[in-house]
Parts: C-alpha cells; sequence; structure tokens
C-alpha cells in the first residue's frame, strides 16, 4: 500500500493521470515547483514539500527536497527504530518516488551557454531516486512515464512484488548513472574553456582519465556475427543526426538486422559521406567493394555495382542522396542484404519493398564526412580510444610530386577519388580506380604487394591507366612494378619508407607519376 507519494518530474508525460490514480488508492502526494502546479491545475490535492519539511525553498529553488524529513521518509526501513527516530524530526514515511531529473541533456543539445547548462544539473532529484533505489525492498521508485500504468496495475493486484521492485531499482540507478555519465562527458570535454573559444577554433573530443560514454539499447538483433551469438544495438548519447543509429526501417519487414548487417551498414556509411556529388558505395564485410561519383545516383550506383559485381552480390548498399526510383530499380536487379541512404522517393520505396528481405534504412538527416568524434573499440580488460579519421580530401591536391612525370589534371582527379575509398578500406589497401569510379580493390592482405595483386585481379583490364592509391607507404619496389605491369598509370601514397628513393626510381623508369601526401590511412 502507498500511504504517501512525493512526485517531481522534468518529464511530465502522463504524471497527471498517475497521480491521480494514486490518489483513488489512498495516497498522499507530495510534490514540488512545477509539478506540483500542473498536479492542481488538473485538480489532483497536493502537499507542498515545503509544507511536509516546514522549511521553505531557498537558492531559487536548488534548496527544497534536501531535507532529513525527505530523505528520512524515503530510507526508513521498516523497523520500530527507524519509525521512531523519523517521528522525533516529524517525518512520515515516503512510499514511492516519482522523479525525473532537470533536463540537462537536452538544454547540452539545444546549444545553451555554459552556465545554464550547468544550472540543469539537478542535485536533488538524483538524490531522491538513488535512495529509493536503495531502499526499494519498501519504496517502488518510478523514473520512465512508460512505466505509471504498470505500476498501478500492481498496486491495485495487491502490491509490487519483490521482483518487480528490484527491476524498477536497476531501472532507477541505470537513469541517474546515464545521467551523471552525461554531465561528466560535458564537463570533461572542455565545455567551460570552450564557452570562451572563438567560433573558429576546431574543437575536438578531449580524451580525459575517465572515459564515460553512455549507451542506450535500440533493439536486439536477429544474433551477432553467428547465430550461436547474440546481439543488440545500442546509440551513444552523444551520436550526430544522420548516423546509422538514428536510421528509420522503412522495408517490408521479412528480415530483422543482424549484428554484421549494422557493421557493414556503417563501414557503407562512413565511406560514402567522403563525397559530395551523388555517390553510391557497396560493402561486403566491412570493405567497400565497389564506390561511384556521377551527375546521377542511378549511374553511380550502376558503377558501383561494376566495380566488382561479384562482391557486390549479397552486398550492402549506402547513398548519400534521395534514392529515386531509378535508382531503385538498378537495386532490384541484384541480390542485396540492405541499402541506406538519406531518404527515399514514394516510387523507389515502392520499388523496394517488393523486396521483402532488402533491409531499407532512412538516415533521415545527414552528417559530411569531416565531423569530429572519438572511435573506441573493445579490447580484453578495456577500451583503445582514438578521434575520427575525419582528413582525406585535399591531400592529394596538397601533396607533394616526386617523380619526374607530373600527373594531369584528371590524373588527379582520379587520384584524389582514390585516396578518398582508400581510407576506408581495411589494411593492407590498395584501390584502383578511374573515372570517379573504382575498378578493382586489394583488402586486409598481410602483404601490400599482395593487396596490388588482388586489387590489378579484380581489375583486370580496367587498370589501364588507372589510378592508384595505398593506404600507407611501400616498403619495397615490387608493389611498384607489380602495379605498372598492370597498367596504372598514376599512384598516391604517403611515402616515408626507407626506401622511398628506390620506389621513386621504380616509379621514374617505369613511366608512372606518384604523389606523397605526407598522411596514412590504416584502418585494421
Amino acid at each position: 500500500m502507498v500511504q504517501r507519494a512525493l512526485i517531481s518530474v522534468s518529464d511530465k508525460q502522463g504524471v497527471e493521470d498517475f497521480a491521480r490514480e494514486l490518489v483513488e488508492l489512498g495516497a498522499e502526494i507530495l510534490s514540488t515547483g512545477g509539478t506540483a502546479r500542473a498536479l492542481r491545475d488538473a485538480g489532483v490535492p497536493v502537499t507542498d514539500v515545503s509544507e511536509f519539511t516546514d522549511s521553505p525553498e531557498i537558492m531559487g529553488g536548488r534548496v527544497k527536497t534536501l531535507h532529513p524529513r525527505v530523505h528520512g521518509g524515503i530510507l526508513m526501513r521498516g523497523t520500530a527504530e527507524d519509525a521512531q527516530q523519523l517521528e522525533s524530526i516529524g517525518g512520515k514515511p515516503i512510499d514511492l518516488v516519482a522523479v525525473n531529473l532537470y533536463p540537462f541533456e537536452s538544454t547540452v543539445a539545444a546549444g545553451a551557454d555554459f552556465g545554464t547548462c550547468v544550472e540543469n544539473i539537478d542535485i536533488g532529484g538524483p538524490s531522491m531516486v538513488r535512495s529509493a533505489a536503495k531502499n526499494h525492498s519498501r519504496v517502488a521508485v518510478v523514473v520512465d512515464p512508460e512505466d505509471y500504468d504498470r505500476v498501478i496495475a500492481a498496486l491495485r493486484g495487491g502490491g509490487l512484488d519483490a521482483v518487480e521492485r528490484t527491476a524498477l531499482a536497476a531501472k532507477a540507478f541505470a537513469h541517474t548513472a546515464r545521467y551523471d555519465s552525461r554531465i561528466a562527458s560535458y564537463l570533461g570535454s572542455g565545455a567551460g574553456e570552450q564557452a570562451d573559444a572563438s567560433s573558429d577554433v576546431e574543437k575536438k573530443p578531449v580524451l580525459s582519465d575517465v572515459f564515460v560514454p553512455t549507451f542506450e539499447k535500440l533493439y536486439d538483433c536477429r544474433y551477432g556475427e553467428n547465430p550461436h551469438q547474440r546481439g543488440a544495438v545500442y546509440a551513444d548519447a552523444d551520436a550526430p543526426v544522420g548516423s546509422l543509429v538514428h536510421s528509420k526501417s522503412l522495408g517490408a519487414g521479412g528480415k530483422e538486422i543482424s549484428f554484421n548487417n549494422m557493421v557493414d551498414l556503417d563501414a557503407a556509411l562512413d565511406a560514402v559521406r567522403e563525397f559530395r556529388d551523388p555517390a553510391a558505395v557497396v560493402v561486403k564485410h566491412t570493405n567497400p567493394c565497389g564506390v561511384a561519383v556521377a551527375e546521377t545516383l542511378e549511374t553511380a550506383f550502376r558503377r558501383a555495382r561494376e566495380g566488382d559485381s561479384l562482391s557486390a552480390f549479397g552486398g550492402i548498399v549506402a547513398c548519400n542522396t534521395e534514392v529515386d526510383a531509378g535508382t531503385a530499380e538498378a537495386m532490384t536487379e541484384s541480390f542485396l542484404e540492405a541499402v541506406v541512404a538519406p531518404s527515399y522517393s514514394d516510387q523507389a520505396l515502392s520499388v523496394l519493398r517488393k523486396k521483402k528481405n532488402l533491409r531499407i534504412l532512412a538516415t533521415d538527416g545527414w552528417v559530411s564526412g569531416d565531423f569530429q568524434g572519438l572511435v573506441f573499440r573493445r579490447v580484453c580488460g578495456g577500451l583503445v580510444v582514438q578521434d575520427r579519421d575525419a582528413t582525406g580530401p585535399g591531400e592529394v591536391l596538397e601533396g607533394r610530386v616526386v617523380t619526374q612525370r607530373q600527373p594531369t589534371e584528371a590524373e588527379l582527379q582520379s587520384l584524389e577519388f582514390a585516396w578518398k575509398v582508400c581510407k576506408h578500406v581495411k589494411s593492407n589497401a590498395i584501390v584502383m580506380a578511374r573515372d570517379l569510379s573504382t575498378v578493382g580493390v586489394g583488402a586486409g592482405q598481410m602483404s601490400r604487394v599482395v593487396s596490388v595483386e588482388v586489387a590489378a585481379q579484380k581489375a583486370g583490364q580496367r587498370a589501364r591507366g588507372s589510378a592508384m592509391a595505398s593506404d600507407a607507404f611501400f616498403p619495397f619496389p615490387d608493389g611498384i612494378e607489380v602495379a605498372a605491369k598492370a597498367g596504372i598509370a598514376t599512384i598516391v601514397q604517403p611515402g616515408g619508407s626507407k626506401k622511398d628513393d628506390e620506389v621513386i626510381a621504380a616509379a621514374d623508369r617505369l613511366g608512372l607519376a606518384m604523389v606523397f601526401t605526407s598522411v596514412r590511412h590504416f584502418r585494421h
């Protein structure tokens, strides 16, 4: 039985009906500030916390529930000694706490100034939630409006059992943990210092002493990498608009998304963000097997698929602009696992939905390839964390031509395109391209020269006159020699090998043009 409930919420969804139901069950409602006003306006009888504590709110409402009568009422156990001590300070038991916290996260997201964000750090709310969650054997704690109905149903049915109370307490601690992690991330990002910084200063995430990312489960996957493994998708609280986790499923619902689908979709999206003109990327096992840019998306997709039509079977496709009917028709000519794009025309969706097992995702927003962020990977016992590799565009044009032969303007354009693609291919990475389309990709080989051989085999005759990009330097001239034999005309690579002179000499001997960028783009 709930004799007394304390309700103080920033998210007022459903709170009036919830409080009204509690009153019908015989509960006295204690509340503060805006929640109390909202309940009174709805005709719900309310006792102000200041009246309950016989102590006024002070400091503009900063201190209102931090009082022994409140926390004693929540934390008291069902013992005679606790009851006596609570009575001695004029307190009464509180049996239910319904609290959600000041909107700190949404205040930050709205771009509020530093002082406003700090003022939206809740103190009393987390204290009450943690007190109630600790004492959940006696006190029900509710932090999610979605739980109001089931709590009322349980109370009407005789009360919350131990399993239900524990589940609510776990949810409450998760709620405060997420809240604190968002505050720690915000302050740890240097927000205070950045408040006075010029808007022209690039703001990168800070690698703080304690890394506290926050993730919220969105849904379960069909399975993990293999059917015997579980899988689920979690959203990073800092994920920008246009991220894969914010995408909407628009498919026919034939198959759930899988762990591997999500990993491949993310790799494809990451690659296609490099381009502003209509572009399509086909990914297989996280590696781009075909990439193209064209005047129309349909042409770009067809060229990307033709880059390696064998590997494109069962692939993942990402586009950087709305998918139209023509592109959709082209996509249905092949077996694809999933497609992701900012949006789709109605005609395109009608076409794509005929493939009931095709996953169709829309990002409903876009973020360019140079956005700042952190990338992390779980290792046994911890994480490795790094800045996102947000460079690439312009590095070829700003690079240094190291050979006797100078690349033509058209060759520089092909080199720039190949270089953008290469940073998204697993090392050792080799990309061969021409006319803004890939013709051969060598990925994930233990030897760079073997990656060249794989790319050349994929390209065949299309390699003749093409540009080639390498994500890291050539340690020996052999890779250059294999490329020349395949017909490659120009090469871009970072440089930096002890044998750079021998590599350059080989390129000169074979009549190739070569550019050094001095930037490496390994992707492990």
